[in-house]
């Protein structure tokens, strides 16, 4: 929406945060770009410029505001909805796969050149992935500052720096501060965290209601890979660099976030995967307006506006679990998580005690004796060619993954039938109209609210609420007693 100025300007005016991460104000007499709800008196109009990306808006010579911190702002919800070209790349670029691989590794996952990747993203978002890419080492380079106690060149490396030079350079040109100075504004009344060990806010856009989100979580925990204590969810995490452990809190308009890392290179990833598990990116305005057109589902999203598609941090591991899943309880399919994780998962040092496993790779689960698992022949078979599909890249389910081609690829998998790539769809691939037509629970709220009992007849009267559907069964789950509804205690 940023080449629609009269939008913007309204949206800066009014200082309306529904619109923080859409695009960014710059100001041509202070040289800053701020958020919309930048809390400062709005510049004349004249002296306005809209970029669509934080880094688009430091490539044309501006600095980030040191009041609205426009860097740390929620994520665009564009990149959850769409499954084009530029969407696929900058879930990649917020995964860490520039730092890490550069630009031809992203070029390479997403199957075009890198001329074809340059161009495409410098015509939507005036900035190449590279920009990208240090746009975001700069924000991860903010968070170590502000909250460890780690030297400033160890913050440079673990931001994903080449050298302390660029490093210094690229925080003086964003942030119109050195480092050190930095770290000093930040510390005022606030200790930093132990080595290895963060605290940070993880940024929405509101309403935000949680409980099914945090319920589902909980409910579905696998033990020594996630677990429900004291108010928060806690689980482990695979990352490039090493495991950790991830704490996740709700609060009214933000989710706490206590990380523990092997290796701090690994933050930016960390912090991508968490908002993605949580949909921390998503538009509760827009799914509202359109849910609410249906006079059924009307009262429900009026009850809870803000409901979350809860998703996953590991897209391989969802899927897995899916098949485990497949015409079982809740309780059976964690009971069969928990015994793969005991017996095959990698071992993890939880600082808080807990945790201590990752969920198995595929590669290890496609080389088990299927005899090994309690579960009926034909699903036993399903799950090793799952797992066999994804440990040789048959089938992509990561961040820059084709949408309808994994469907396509998961249905051609004997066993895998409607509901396990539809709701694969909705939680490891993140697609907001996935639509599990044929699940039990939905099928049964919609009868109690009047709506068609078949999937055939539940799907046609669901057009409606395009391109939001997922969103839509959280709402028709959220009819039932079951305990993913509610927010653990």
């Amino acid at each position: 929406m940023y080449d629609d100025f009269e939008r913007c300007l309204r949206a800066v005016q009014s200082k309306d945060a529904r619109f923080d991460g859409w695009f960014f104000t710059a100001v041509r007499t202070t040289g800053i770009y701020c958020r919309p709800s930048c809390p400062a008196v709005p510049p004349k109009a004249r002296n306005m410029r809209f970029y669509p990306s934080a880094a688009a808006a430091q490539q044309a010579g501006f600095r980030a505001c040191k009041r609205c911190r426009p860097d740390a702002s929620p994520g665009s919800p564009e990149w959850n909805v769409r499954a084009d070209l530029v969407a696929r790349a900058m879930r990649l670029i917020a995964d860490g796969v520039v730092d890490r691989e550069g630009v031809p590794g992203l070029a390479s996952r997403l199957g075009y050149s890198t001329r074809q990747i340059q161009r495409q993203l410098l015509a939507e978002l005036g900035a190449g992935p590279l920009a990208l890419a240090r746009a975001q080492r700069a924000q991860t380079a903010r968070l170590l500052i502000e909250t460890t106690s780690l030297p400033v060149g160890d913050v440079a490396f673990a931001s994903g720096f080449a050298s302390i030079r660029a490093f210094n350079g690229t925080v003086r040109e964003v942030f119109a501060l050195s480092p050190t100075a930095l770290r000093e504004r930040a510390a005022r009344g606030h200790p930093a965290a132990h080595r290895g060990e963060l605290s940070l806010r993880l940024p929405l856009r509101v309403p935000f209601f949680p409980d099914n989100l945090f319920g589902h979580l909980a409910a579905t925990a696998v033990p020594g890979v996630e677990e429900w204590r004291d108010g928060a969810f806690r689980r482990t995490l695979r990352l490039p660099h090493g495991p950790g452990v991830t704490t996740l809190r709700p609060l009214p308009d933000h989710v706490a976030c206590r990380l523990a890392l092997t290796d701090l290179r690994d933050l930016a990833t960390a912090v991508s995967r968490c908002r993605r598990l949580l949909d921390l990116d998503a538009d509760p305005v827009a799914v509202s307006d359109v849910l609410q057109a249906d006079p059924v589902l009307t009262p429900l999203v009026t009850k809870a506006p803000g409901r979350r598609v809860p998703r996953t941090v590991d897209p391989n591991e969802f899927a897995l679990r899916a098949v485990l899943g497949q015409q079982v309880s809740t309780s059976a399919a964690r009971t069969h998580a928990a015994r793969l994780a005991r017996a095959c998962g990698e071992p993890v040092t939880d600082p808080a005690g807990g945790l201590d496993r990752l969920f198995p790779e595929p590669a290890v689960l496609a080389g088990l004796d299927p005899e090994l698992l309690a579960m009926p022949k034909p699903r036993r078979d399903t799950f090793i060619r799952l797992a066999g599909a994804l440990a040789n890249r048959q089938i992509d389910l990561g961040a820059g993954s084709d949408w309808q081609q994994a469907r396509e690829q998961l249905a051609a998998l004997p066993g895998i039938g409607p509901w396990t790539v539809e709701t694969t769809a909705m939680r490891a691939l993140g697609d907001p109209d996935a639509f599990t037509a044929t699940d039990l629970g939905v099928r049964l709220a919609a009868r109690e609210l009047g709506l068609p009992g078949t999937p055939a007849g539940l799907t046609k009267r669901a057009a409606a609420w395009r391109p939001w559907r997922a969103y839509a069964v959280q709402y028709l789950w959220a009819t039932g007693e079951h305990a993913i509804n509610q927010l653990p205690a």
